[in-house]
């Protein structure tokens, strides 16, 4: 099942800063977003490649950062191999870098992985911010409903477990 996660107030972090690319991973934070707001993860017939509730995020995330003075963008991965912000290719993350070079900022919004995967690519001087935090892996049934719509019930969040290591080991 995909991660969950809570939104950071990224308010301070682009305090002063001009321009900020908002960089999403396209599926753990769009499942924790539709899920949150019981609507449908994907609709096959009306937008394949996008999750509503997802995009409607990230306009009220640019809407908040605009009324702060900063201009912002979306980092868009519309193909489904490319949702995984972990696992993109080198072609991918030159991309990344190439759009990063005109922010002041990146915006995050993915896990870990997906935090490293973007400092990796941009480049030095391009401050790299997280916009939301990890808090456990989401446990649910992945259902289809007609028309067409794909969401995800019955979820609870399973706290990741920390692994404590013996010291000496």
């Amino acid at each position: 099942m995909p991660i969950h996660f809570e939104d950071v107030d990224v308010a301070s972090e682009v305090e002063g800063l001009r321009s900020a690319l908002i960089v999403p991973c396209n599926l753990c934070p769009a499942v924790t977003v539709a899920t949150r707001e019981n609507r449908p993860f994907l609709r096959f017939f009306r937008s394949p490649v996008k999750s509503a509730p997802f995009e409607a995020h990230l306009e009220r995330l640019r809407s908040r950062l605009g009324e702060k003075g900063v201009r912002t963008k979306v980092f868009r991965s519309r193909l489904y191999h490319q949702w995984f912000m972990c696992m993109w290719t080198s072609r991918r993350r030159k991309k990344l870098e190439k759009e990063a070079k005109s922010h002041d900022a990146v915006i995050v919004l993915g896990c870990d992985s997906s935090r490293e995967t973007v400092c990796d690519a941009v480049p030095a001087g391009v401050k790299v911010i997280e916009g939301m935090k990890t808090t456990g892996i989401m446990n649910g049934r992945l259902r289809f409903r007609l028309p067409g719509d794909l969401f995800f019930d019955q979820c609870k969040v399973v706290p990741i477990s920390q692994q404590k290591v013996a010291k000496g080991h």
